[in-house]
């Protein structure tokens, strides 16, 4: 089997989010990056299917220079190449981000044959915007199910079972196909140190993607006010009712 994972560098999740002076970008000078967790998940379940079945797991990463830490994170737990869109770290839209991927995957394909199943995080942990997915699999005209908790892969067809409301909807799609993974499809492992020292030593393919921006532009992010509440002590016991009646008498009780 050949699969392509699709991951992306996103900050550090529970991490607290700062803006920026320009209001249009976030502050990450202390903050830690990861791959986001669906993604990671998808890194994973490419890897076990590997193992099962044979091939070859690559990864795909489209984002800053930075990036290629992620990018050797999934090298390091078995995936066999690596494969790094470098842009100047600037986001970048829906539109945009999927038409690089779907560039880059029609220049690996043409080199080394059709990949098996693509996959890709149900949605990234930072914008949340559930198309680039959809749009590769569109563009690329494939079939497309999102939200996999389970895939398992039985000769050129591959099943996708995902949660519903009292059971589990399953999906069969002939091959090649695009899969959205959702966290707890599996437990991601940790990177070995011989893992992460093979990982040193792989060269990572570098591509420049053409930037076709197509979608809404951002004009500035706002962080909603962060709210607070205060407890106030009245006292403890008979010493408390003074201060009882002043509270009933200030909402308009008494």
């Amino acid at each position: 089997m050949r699969i392509l994972s699709l991951v992306k560098r996103v900050p550090a999740t529970g991490g607290r989010i700062n803006l920026a002076a320009d209001g249009r970008s976030i502050d990450t000078a202390y903050l830690g990056f990861v791959v986001s967790p669906h993604e990671e998940c998808a890194v994973e379940e490419g890897v076990r299917l590997v193992e099962a079945h044979g091939g070859e797991v690559v990864v795909m990463t489209l984002g800053p220079a930075e990036a290629a830490d992620q990018l050797r994170d999934a090298l390091a737990i078995g995936a066999e190449r690596a494969v790094h869109l470098e842009t100047d770290g600037a986001d970048w839209d829906p539109v945009a981000t999927a038409s690089a991927l779907v560039d880059a995957v029609r220049t690996l394909e043409t080199d080394g044959g059709p990949f098996d199943l693509i996959l890709v995080g149900n949605e990234s942990a930072d914008s949340g915007g559930y198309q680039v997915g959809i749009r590769l699999a569109v563009a690329l005209d494939r079939p497309m199910v999102n939200g996999a908790k389970a895939i398992e892969v039985d000769g050129g067809v591959a099943r996708a079972r995902r949660q519903a409301p009292g059971g589990w909807e399953v999906y069969d799609v002939p091959m090649p196909a695009v899969i959205g993974v959702r966290e707890g499809i599996n437990l991601p492992r940790y990177p070995s140190v011989p893992g992460r020292l093979r990982a040193r030593k792989k060269e990572i393919e570098r591509m420049t993607p053409e930037h076709r921006p197509a979608g809404p532009e951002m004009i500035r992010l706002r962080i909603p006010v962060e709210q607070t509440q205060e407890v106030e002590i009245l006292g403890r016991g008979p010493e408390a009712a003074p201060r009882v009646v002043e509270i009933l008498r200030e909402i308009g009780v008494l």
